[in-house]
C-alpha cells in the first residue's frame, strides 16, 4: 500500500490517498513513481468514457458497419472527432484569461456546444 497526497490547487484540503499494488519490488517501481502514474491511468479511463458513453451515446455503442473496413473507418472517425473536440478545448483553455488547464474543462459541455453549432448530417448518414 502506498500513501500519498495530491499537489493539486483544484483540490484543497490535502487528503491522503492510498494506492494498492501487487508490485512489491521498490527498485522496479518506486512508490513515488507509481503514485505519480496513477492519475494518468484515470485520464485514459476518462477518455474511454468520453468516447463510449458521451460521444457515441450510451445506447448506440453498436457500430453500424458490417465489414472490417467499415468498422475501422467508424472507429477512426470517432477518434478523429474526439481529437478535434479536445484540440478545440485545449485552444479555448489557452485563450482564456487567465489560461486554464484544459483538463478542467467539461467534455460533455464542449460536446453539446459542438452538436448545437454543427449542421445536420446529410440524410444518408442518418439511421
Amino acid at each position: 500500500m502506498i500513501r500519498y497526497r495530491l499537489d493539486d490547487p483544484g483540490r484543497p484540503g490535502g487528503d491522503d490517498y492510498w494506492l494498492i499494488t501487487t508490485v512489491l519490488d521498490p527498485g522496479r517501481a518506486p512508490a513515488a513513481e507509481l503514485a505519480a502514474l496513477y492519475p494518468q491511468r484515470w485520464e485514459r479511463e476518462t477518455v474511454l468514457d468520453e468516447l463510449k458513453t458521451h460521444q457515441r451515446g450510451a445506447k448506440s455503442v453498436v457500430l453500424a458497419s458490417k465489414t472490417p473496413d467499415g468498422i475501422r473507418q467508424e472507429i477512426y472517425a470517432d477518434l478523429l472527432v474526439h481529437h478535434a473536440l479536445r484540440a478545440l478545448m485545449a485552444q479555448a483553455a489557452a485563450d482564456a484569461a487567465p489560461s486554464v488547464d484544459s483538463d478542467r474543462l467539461s467534455f460533455t459541455t464542449a460536446l453539446r456546444a459542438a452538436r448545437r453549432t454543427s449542421p445536420a448530417p446529410p440524410a444518408h448518414f442518418l439511421p
